[in-house]
């Protein structure tokens, strides 16, 4: 049920002051809604009393408020939202707003938990476009030719009105399917003024300036589908138009050239051959059939239309319902009577960074006929650095979709395969060790607290390498599998990311024990509960956070089948390098301070913090080696992604990253002299216990 909140509101006695104010704020209409500064005041008065005041509906000014409620009353403190313009709103209800003066319909929103209104939609029309939207139900053959150049010049004339107003842009979809419909009905060819009156109309649709309202349009429709719900997708309606409109055309030779949408109809007897400026070639090389040859003389006519910017309208999802490329060429329609067997479009590649191309065409029957992209018929005849030759033995329409070309080398992918092996193997040996000497090495707090931290960075990286090899199985585009490589990417991104915060840990515990000077701070227990706070915790957050905001649009893991960040379309993999830079520069200034302070300090150590000297000299080490080291490593990962097909960068860096394993066991076990000395001892004892 609807409550309207006006001005002639009834309110308890007690709150009769504020009664006459909130008629004051209210007598402006939706204005008073949309000032929404003198409601706050209001509020906070009625608040400060801790009374509540009821506003019951009054029907007769629901129209001149325009703002809508659900439910029959509220009180002061349930009031939460209160933004503009949609005024007074009350948790978990819906609130409606009335549209600009120049525009039709309402807006709507929920008013948030946080106070703030959610999941807004507008559905405001433009005036002038909702008007004719009635009148194009009823054109006729008289009417037709001055409805389309009124249509025209209503959409030149309020260009960015329309192009910012996904409603709106939707009813021009409509009005422009309800002429093709009639005209169709009524069996009146298109005239070439008439048609190019549809393009002028239809390619401001298309424009970059709409691509945000295609997105919200878009969005909208994926969600509906998601929850079952019956709806008709305004994108592949517009593409639908235009082959309507190539079948009702007057039957003559014609070209139109607009902005953003070419037109050439044509006759052709047995091959055709044509050179679009929008960069696009069109070739049927003697490979037809005519239906009736002997009414044409052996002739067909042949429509072709090129979009400049029509991938700003489609989305570039495949058969498998994924949005991980992108349309890569411009949409070109092809129709024509005659039976093709095979037909060749060339493309010029609007992004030539990108890789992988797939010759597709727009199939209207794909998700419940919201429609989609199909390689049927299709396949790939040339690819150069500039151009895509496709050849497709159907008309529709075509286009390519194309992926971020990933560094594609057999001998690169077997020396990080042979690099990560070397890595588990030498991690598994330093576990082994650390546990085989565990109790003889832990002496005191910061030799216990140094290896719990080079036994946990040991132990995030091998599971990190672990499920590096499980991620790899699934970049076979055979073999692709996006729940399990989302999950891969995930438990990648957080145990390489607890790897860099446990490094840090082990900083801060050598600067922590430095500054210190080995007496007094905080206990054992506290630095371990600050340790695992650090290196598992924080991670966690990050790797959950990232997920969670990328995984919904699509854009948590790479196009290319790759399992891992997404760094094209979200930046997701700035989660892991920024984090891991930061981390490997504050060790490098934790190590300076610390060397400083330890030089500084040699001359004055007694005899009892000779061990503890050691393990810090020993920490100290291990980190002036190990940050560089990790520093060079991902700063090489950057490069690979400045200049993604540089030989030398990938090869670099697939080494470093491979060996990591290998420097840890070195650095942070095998050269510790008491781990050495103690290890082999362990060994002996134990050979002479096997032989004895």
């Amino acid at each position: 049920m609807q409550d309207s909140l006006s001005a002639g509101s009834e309110v308890t006695k007690e709150y009769a002051e504020t009664e006459e104010k909130l008629g004051e704020l209210c007598e402006g209409g939706a204005e008073g809604g949309r000032r929404g500064i003198d409601l706050e005041k209001v509020l906070e008065q009625v608040q400060h009393s801790g009374e509540p005041v009821n506003i019951k509906k009054d029907p007769a000014k629901h129209l001149r408020q325009g703002v809508t409620q659900a439910g029959t009353t509220t009180t002061a403190k349930a009031i939460k939202c209160t933004d503009p313009p949609f005024g007074i709103g009350t948790i978990n209800s819906t609130v409606e707003a009335p549209c600009p003066s120049d525009m039709v319909g309402k807006l709507t929103a929920v008013c948030m938990e946080d106070g703030k209104y959610g999941d807004k939609e507008d559905n405001c029309v433009l005036a002038p476009i909702q008007d004719l939207l009635h009148i194009s139900k009823e054109v006729n053959e008289s009417t037709l030719p001055d409805f389309l150049e009124e249509l025209e010049n209503v959409t030149v004339n309020n260009n960015d009105a329309i192009t910012q107003s996904p409603a709106t842009i939707s009813s021009v979809v409509t009005i422009l399917n309800n002429v093709a419909n009639r005209t169709t009905l009524l069996s009146l060819p298109l005239s070439i003024k008439s048609t190019k009156h549809i393009l002028e109309t239809a390619g401001i649709l298309t424009s970059n300036g709409s691509k945000s309202s295609w997105d919200i349009l878009n969005k909208k429709e994926k969600e509906n589908q998601s929850n079952a719900t019956t709806t008709k997708s305004s994108s592949s309606s517009l593409l639908k138009l235009f082959e309507s409109v190539s079948k009702i055309l007057v039957n003559e030779s014609f070209s139109i050239v607009t902005c953003f949408i070419q037109l050439k109809k044509t006759m052709f007897t047995n091959s055709f051959n044509h050179s679009f400026n929008f960069s696009v070639e069109v070739d049927i090389p003697q490979a037809m059939e005519i239906d009736k040859p002997e009414a044409s003389g052996g002739s067909q006519f042949i429509t072709i239309m090129v979009f400049a910017s029509m991938d700003n309208v489609l989305l570039p999802k495949d058969e498998d319902n994924s949005s991980s490329k992108v349309i890569n060429g411009k949409v070109v329609l092809v129709q024509t009577n005659a039976k093709i067997r095979n037909l060749s479009v060339k493309f010029h590649m609007l992004n030539a960074t990108l890789g992988n191309p797939e010759c597709v065409f727009w199939n209207f029957t794909l998700f419940d006929g919201l429609g989609g992209w199909s390689d049927w018929g299709c396949l790939l005849l040339s690819h150069n650095n500039e151009t895509i030759r496709c050849s497709c033995n159907h008309t529709t329409s075509f286009s390519i979709l194309m992926s971020p070309d990933s560094f594609k080398d057999s001998n690169m992918e077997d020396i990080t395969f042979i690099g990560v092996g070397i890595s588990i193997g030498s991690l598994v040996i330093c576990l082994i060790t650390e546990a085989l000497i565990w109790r003889k090495i832990s002496t005191n707090t910061t030799a216990f607290l140094r290896h719990v931290s080079i036994v946990n960075i040991a132990a995030s990286l091998l599971i990190a390498n672990i499920w590096f090899i499980i991620g790899a199985s699934f970049t076979d585009v055979e073999k692709k599998n996006p729940p399990a490589c989302v999950a891969a990417t995930f438990f990648i991104h957080f145990f390489y990311l607890a790897m860099f915060f446990w490094m840090l840990a082990s900083a801060l515990l050598l600067l922590y024990r430095t500054v210190f000077v080995f007496e007094g701070g905080l206990s054992k227990t506290s630095m371990l509960v600050i340790g695992f706070a650090l290196g598992y915790a924080t991670p966690l957050i990050i790797a959950v956070t990232t997920m969670g905001v990328t995984v919904p649009s699509n854009k948590y893991i790479r196009g290319n089948h790759v399992c891992w960040l997404n760094w094209e379309d979200s930046k997701a993999l700035l989660a892991f390098l920024v984090p891991a830079l930061l981390i490997i520069a504050i060790n490098f200034i934790i190590l300076l301070v610390v060397i400083y302070k330890m030089l500084r300090r040699r001359a004055e150590k007694n005899a009892a913090q000779a061990g503890e000297q050691h393990v810090l000299v020993v920490i100290a080490r291990s980190l002036a080696v190990l940050t560089p080291f990790f520093g060079l490593t991902w700063s090489l990962g950057i490069g690979t992604l400045i200049a993604p097909k540089n030989r030398e960068i990938h090869f670099a860096f697939a080494l470093c990253n491979s060996l990591q394993g290998c420097f840890i066991w070195v650095f942070g076990t095998l050269l510790d002299k008491k781990v050495r000395s103690e290890t082999i001892k362990s060994l002996s004892s134990q050979d002479k216990l096997m032989t004895g």
